[in-house]
């Protein structure tokens, strides 16, 4: 093996074993979540918060920046809302991850109607019967969390992120062991 292909061999290898110690960190960090629904939907909320409020200071500063080209006023009450928003989820966690998740409910509810949309228009492509396979379940886990509704604050967000990240540990590890036995066989 010459030199000029053992650096990026070495390299990829490397990449790899840091990949899947990533994704063993996410399948952990997933099943605690869904071990643990309301620790991980409080994190959630948090984190949200704290998003919004620097989504806030970024619309102020550019505003501010701005401020000659017009649209400062635009910017100054984007700001507000933003701090405001996540200001009130930093300081009522509780109720701002009931309002979260009847966030996420109707947001599921208007996902599901445009699956159906959307697999309407294209119902004549092979394959649009998977977009109302889609919608279906969509519909109903929207159906699930709003009927379930204040009740469902304590599990939904953090089941539903810890889902997210197991399997976005299972399939990031599938790929990191693929391109393990990629680089085994160029080296």
């Amino acid at each position: 093996m010459t030199t000029t292909t053992a650096g990026p061999i070495t390299f990829a290898k490397e990449a790899i074993n840091w990949s899947i110690f990533l994704s063993v960190l996410l399948i952990v960090a997933g099943l605690l979540a869904i071990a643990v629904p309301p620790a991980a939907g409080i994190a959630v909320t948090i984190l949200v918060g704290w998003l919004l409020v620097f989504g806030g200071g970024a619309h102020l500063a550019f505003g501010w920046h701005t401020r000659t080209a017009g649209g400062f006023l635009w910017e100054l009450f984007l700001a507000a809302l933003y701090i405001a928003a996540g200001g009130y989820l930093l300081f009522h966690v509780r109720a701002g991850l009931a309002s979260l998740t009847l966030a996420l409910a109707i947001y599921l509810f208007v996902k599901g109607i445009l699956e159906f949309a959307l697999a309407f228009v294209l119902r004549l492509l092979p394959g649009s019967g998977w977009l109302v396979f889609d919608g279906i379940l969509t519909l109903i886990l929207a159906v699930l969390i709003w009927r379930s509704w204040p009740s469902s604050t304590e599990w939904v967000i953090g089941t539903l992120v810890g889902v997210s990240m197991l399997f976005s540990g299972v399939t990031r590890l599938a790929l990191s062991f693929a391109a393990r036995r990629l680089v085994a066989k160029a080296a």
